[in-house]
């Protein structure tokens, strides 16, 4: 399995808690879709069917990332665009 790029993978985990926040706070048919396609999304860069596993193994790849960036050295780069 191919892994995704640390960045994307942050921005799919963010993309995923806003409709997750937006649709527990106003639920709307525009926000389960919305939600239902990150989930998608996010299930498919981890290679899981459920968002619980999706999360799971997104905590455990970036550890994996962050383990190895300390391993070989490099300084810990800003997350900012």
């Amino acid at each position: 399995m191919l892994l995704p790029a640390e960045k994307e993978l942050r921005a799919v985990l963010a993309r995923f808690a806003e409709a997750r926040f937006r649709h527990d706070l106003q639920p709307t048919g525009y926000s389960s879709r919305e939600l239902e396609d990150t989930s998608r999304t996010l299930c498919g860069m981890t290679g899981t069917q459920s968002v619980k596993q999706a999360l799971a193994a997104a905590d455990a790849l970036l550890a994996r990332l962050r383990a190895d960036r300390c391993a070989t050295g490099r300084p810990n780069q800003s997350l900012a665009a």
